[in-house]
């Protein structure tokens, strides 16, 4: 006899009931003890994160009808247009080895972020898997921020700063 015959309570993937992305964000966010502003009409949620290296701005999306959630660290300053180019270098090159999301940078404005994303069409979220792309994102933004800055205001090249941080 298979079990769910034996036990028709069984929980199985195909009986449990299909969540809001927003509502397991939210969850995910109160049981791990973040402080967090909560932008419900979009379906963002909004942090201050202070890192070993400073601090930036992250949101974090739920597209419902998509069943994608988006994180977004927004680099704390704008990059000058002058040193768009450095940081771009820079950036390309830090990305070339993550295998968890990426940075990009918007060339208009000087904004950088670092993006990490997950479609879960098909399947369900849980709490686990939003922490995984939410500390992936945090922790990346973190680790490369005096990286970014130091081209940004200092006089290094992007190659003289990746092999600072390769070695």
């Amino acid at each position: 006899m298979i079990a769910s015959e034996q036990n028709p309570q069984t929980v199985t993937k195909e009986n449990i009931p299909d969540r809001p992305l927003f509502e397991v964000m939210l969850e995910f966010f109160d049981e791990d003890g973040w402080v967090f502003k909560e932008i419900d009409h979009r379906r963002v949620v909004a942090l201050g994160i202070e890192g070993k290296n400073g601090r930036f701005d992250c949101y974090m999306i739920a597209r419902e009808e998509e069943k994608q959630l988006s994180v977004y660290s927004v680099f704390p300053v704008r990059v000058p247009d002058y040193k768009r180019y450095n940081v771009a270098a820079l950036i390309t090159m830090i990305n070339y080895g993550i295998l968890i999301g990426n940075f990009e940078m918007n060339f208009s404005d000087g904004e950088i972020r670092y993006k990490t994303s997950l479609d879960v069409e098909g399947d369900r979220l849980s709490s686990t898997l939003v922490k995984h792309l939410v500390y992936a994102n945090v922790t990346t933004m973190d680790k490369y921020l005096p990286a970014i800055m130091s081209v940004i205001f200092g006089n290094f090249s992007p190659e003289e700063v990746i092999s600072r941080i390769e070695n």
